[in-house]
């Protein structure tokens, strides 16, 4: 969604922009080539396959025009100053190379190492939850993540065969969930949000979202955009409670949002488009993938 993305951030000459989630470089260069010839970019990445790439794509027509680290964006905030942003995107989930490399762990198309992490320098591994924790815990992850309803028998049924074997491989725990619902004809496959919970919780996508959330707020200016662009309800569900949130023109205490306690305040944030951008039809003949992806925008007020 690289067009929608850019005419939301409508990126001009002398701009300064924060990628926190640079992955090859695609929206990044788009940006700084619409904001040329001053324009900059902050770009951040966990995974150090992601950084070199987006280097090796940008350093010929952009050097000097931007910065990258390898970080979480959540911590944009502790690197960029504040209200110095004109826009920010976030462009969520996992990456193509990533899911094509069967050694990442990612996709259960191909046999690799259960592994799904998007920074190699961490520790914890999907093969560490999936023969670690318990079958109450491997099901609440299962549902909280993947809304996979099946989830406590799935669950039960990895506990009972890791007694024997633990799980080292995707196509071995692919195999199982496949064992336990037979796909009969269904185009997805019935580990599919298996995959997807695991990813989640080992990269800690959810907590990481919120707190990216709040850290591109702090360094957008006002009058900045951030442009997030989410790949399942659970992202999606996450931003639009970010975006409601600080669109309000009251706060209240508490956990509940009773009448009687509501405060007046100026809202933070707006709402470019109420309703979320989806591609178009030649982008998802192009690129299937983005068959679920949605864009959503707020300004900063």
């Amino acid at each position: 969604m690289a067009a929608q993305s850019l005419a939301a951030l409508n990126p001009a000459a002398g701009g300064r922009f924060a990628d926190g989630t640079i992955g090859g470089g695609g929206h990044a260069e788009k940006i700084l080539d619409a904001s040329s010839p001053t324009g900059w970019l902050f770009g951040f990445d966990r995974d150090g396959v992601a950084i070199e790439a987006a280097r090796e794509r940008l350093e010929q027509r952009f050097a000097g025009r931007y910065e990258i680290r390898r970080a979480n964006f959540s911590e944009m905030a502790d690197w960029v100053p504040a209200d110095s942003c004109d826009g920010v995107i976030l462009d969520l989930g996992v990456s193509s190379p990533q899911l094509d490399l069967a050694e990442r762990g990612f996709s259960f198309q191909g046999d690799g190492p259960l592994d799904m992490r998007m920074d190699d320098r961490q520790v914890l591994t999907a093969a560490d939850l999936v023969n670690g924790v318990s079958a109450d815990e491997l099901a609440d992850i299962f549902w909280k993540f993947g809304g996979e309803r099946d989830s406590r028998r799935f669950a039960r049924a990895i506990a009972h065969d890791r007694a024997a074997r633990k799980f080292e491989t995707t196509r071995q725990l692919a195999d199982l969930i496949e064992r336990l619902a037979p796909r009969g004809g269904k185009k997805a496959h019935p580990a599919t949000k298996i995959f997807q919970a695991l990813r989640i919780a080992v990269n800690d996508e959810v907590g990481s979202l919120k707190r990216g959330l709040e850290a591109a707020f702090r360094i957008l200016k006002p009058g900045g955009r951030l442009a997030v662009i989410t790949f399942h309800s659970l992202e999606d569900r996450v931003v639009k409670e970010f975006g409601r949130a600080k669109a309000r023109d009251y706060a209240f205490s508490g956990a509940v949002d009773a009448p009687e306690f509501r405060q007046p305040r100026e809202p933070e944030m707006k709402w470019v488009s109420r309703k979320a951008i989806t591609p178009d039809e030649i982008e998802l003949k192009e690129n299937p993938r983005s068959r679920s992806a949605q864009l959503r925008v707020l300004e900063k007020l």
